[in-house]
C-alpha cells in the first residue's frame, strides 16, 4: 500500500492519536468511510449513465458471453 511499512502506519497513527484525541478518530472514521461509500455509489451512477450502448447490443454481448461460458 502506497510502499508504506508497518513502522510508518504506526508512526502516522500516533501523529494522528496525537492532533485529533482518541475521542475524535470515531467520528473522523466514520466521516471516511462515508465519504468513501458515496464516492463509490456515484463512480457507479456516472458508469451507468455514461453507458450508450443499444440494448441489442448489450443482447447480442450477453448472448456471446452465455456461449463461451457454455
Amino acid at each position: 500500500m502506497f510502499g508504506l511499512g508497518t513502522q510508518e502506519l504506526l508512526i502516522i497513527l500516533v501523529i494522528v492519536l496525537v492532533i485529533f484525541g482518541a475521542g475524535k478518530l470515531p467520528q473522523i472514521g466514520e466521516g471516511l468511510g462515508k465519504a468513501i461509500k458515496n464516492f463509490k455509489k456515484a463512480a457507479n451512477e456516472a458508469e451507468n449513465a455514461v453507458d450508450i450502448t443499444p440494448e441489442e447490443d448489450k443482447k447480442q454481448v450477453e448472448a456471446k458471453k452465455e456461449d463461451k461460458d457454455a
